[in-house]
């Protein structure tokens, strides 16, 4: 009979993946996103492939364009333009981590923290599965033709070759490397807040760039004129990945050992790229997110604020600016209003069409942030619904939540409308302008509070700034968004109408400054106490929509 052996177990050590199948797995993992993402739904698949489409012919016409205006400018002038071009795609690039991170799974390091990889080969991989998809082949068009627009004879066909690989490359790297530098900061609340302020930074650029390219490719009739461009372009063309490029149009004149050095300039850019890059994962692969750390927190009892109303209106108005200051979404729609009047005012003034009653639009932008309440709240309703069981509760909700858009919504409105006047210098406007505005404001608040009752959609689970609908919701967003507009604007018909007669016929307008306010107020009662009327039989179908995904 044999005696029993003790068998000890022996802890097995996890097995660390070769370089080579990291690299693979990474670039498969990439294009199986790519698929799945198409797969959700049929809409999805031909949003992304017209959208894919339409961005390579867009691109293909501007690298066609570059290529003529070389024929027809001279080398030189048109090089100016491709670099240009080059250093608007360089910012794109750096700036892109900024709006798609929340977005895109495949730009978040943090994701693969917790698998044992090395740096190296997860910085290769990346780097392959960066180069995938239609962002990097369009840039790939447009750099290019931004080439093509200073190329003369074989020598830049030759520089072409190695600079436009090397600047497409250096560009994808650039993103990749912000997006993992800044993983933990884009990933947090504070990030998402950055995307919002650079959303509407983005957008007065945009506006920027249009009046700079009024400026050089002139009126309609009028001829190029690419002189403007030179003096920027003489100091952005040694800068890479900008130099990549324009090394091109250097090898065409004959200083070979110049494009040479734009050439290596680029490359050593790409190097410290990757360094930065690789620091960054190896930083984020071994140290702790301070997010599941516990911390030590003093707990401090949750104080009112004293300048509100007493009871659930003061209640509410309380839990709603909250939100709106600390929800991505809720503060991306406050300022996206804001930010949307001020391009308009500083467009405006800029080509000379400004009025001090463009003020009007921020008065139904802000009003309208009344839209879709309880969508916004997401699941969490549940316990606001829980809350209402007499229909003075309903008319306290609404009606709280409708004081919180006036606390913010009436400074903004009256101080964007004294800074217009000022500009402008029409301060006889200021009056029937803040009127009209106020009156809009009312209207908006009402419509906003029928429809969040009557058509409330459904929110995504996360809380990405760039995403407020789940799918299937166009329908409703476009009754929201668009139908809210078209209201506000038909029930402000009496105060527009008003102020119509007064310019035309020179009557006084100042007294829309008194009736505007109190047709607004008028409106938004009614509308409070219309969707309050209808809040506590609707609480199943919004509770429906809330909670779907």
């Amino acid at each position: 009979m044999s005696s029993p052996q003790t068998t000890g177990v022996q802890a097995v050590p996890t097995p660390v993946p070769d370089g080579r199948t990291v690299v693979r797995a990474l670039v498969a993992l990439k294009l199986r996103l790519l698929r799945n993402g198409l797969r959700r739904s049929p809409g999805r698949t031909a949003l992304y492939v017209v959208g894919a489409v339409v961005g390579l012919l867009f691109a293909g016409l501007i690298a066609l364009g570059m290529a003529l205006l070389n024929g027809h400018s001279g080398a030189g002038a048109a090089g100016d333009a491709g670099v240009m071009l080059t250093g608007v795609l360089a910012i794109g690039w750096a700036a892109l981590p900024l709006f798609l991170f929340s977005s895109d799974e495949s730009s978040d390091p943090t994701r693969l923290t917790m698998l044992p990889l090395r740096p190296g080969p997860l910085l290769r991989g990346s780097v392959l599965a960066a180069l995938i998809g239609p962002g990097p082949l369009v840039s790939l068009v447009l750099v290019t033709g931004a080439a093509l627009s200073g190329a003369n004879g074989a020598a830049s066909a030759a520089a072409a070759v190695a600079g436009v690989p090397l600047a497409v490359v250096s560009l994808v790297t650039l993103s990749r490397a912000v997006a993992a530098g800044n993983a933990r900061l884009l990933s947090s609340r504070r990030g998402k807040d950055f995307a919002i302020f650079g959303g509407l930074l983005f957008a007065l650029l945009i506006q920027i760039a249009n009046l700079g390219s009024q400026s050089v490719f002139g009126r309609p009739g009028a001829g190029v004129d690419l002189g403007p461009l030179a003096p920027i372009a003489s100091v952005l063309r040694w800068v890479p990945p900008v130099s990549a490029v324009d090394a091109v149009r250097t090898a065409g004149e004959g200083r070979y050992g110049l494009a040479l050095l734009q050439l290596a300039a680029t490359a050593a850019l790409l190097v410290l790229l990757l360094r930065w890059w690789r620091a960054s994962l190896q930083q984020l692969m071994v140290t702790a997110d301070a997010s599941t750390l516990e911390v030590a927190r003093g707990v401090q009892s949750s104080r009112g604020w004293g300048f509100l109303p007493a009871g659930r209106t003061g209640a509410v108005m309380q839990r709603h600016l909250r939100y709106a200051w600390r929800e991505p979404r809720a503060k991306a729609a406050v300022f996206t209003s804001i930010g949307m009047t001020v391009v308009l005012c500083v467009l405006s003034v800029v080509q000379g069409w400004s009025s001090v009653y463009l003020i009007a639009a921020t008065g139904m932008f802000l009003g309208l942030q009344m839209i879709n309440l309880f969508g916004m709240d997401g699941s969490a309703f549940w316990m606001v619904a829980a809350t209402l069981l007499t229909p003075a509760d309903a008319r306290d909700e609404l009606r709280g939540r409708a004081y919180a858009v006036l606390s913010y919504a009436l400074p903004v409105t009256t101080v964007l409308a004294l800074v217009l006047a000022a500009v402008t210098g029409d301060w006889a406007g200021l009056a029937p302008a803040l009127g009209v505005a106020f009156a809009l404001l009312g209207t908006s608040i009402a419509i906003g509070a029928v429809l969040s009752v009557l058509a409330p959609y459904t929110m995504p689970s996360d809380s990405s700034p760039m995403r407020n609908a789940a799918p299937g919701q166009s329908g409703l967003v476009m009754l929201n968004s668009f139908g809210s507009m078209f209201g506000a604007v038909l029930l402000s018909t009496p105060v527009t109408g008003y102020l119509g007669w007064a310019l035309l016929t020179g009557g006084p307008a100042w007294p829309l400054l008194f009736a505007g306010p109190l047709y607004g107020a008028l409106l938004a009662f009614l509308g409070v106490r219309l969707a309050a009327g209808r809040l506590l039989e609707r609480i199943p179908e919004i509770l429906a929509k809330t909670v779907e995904r």
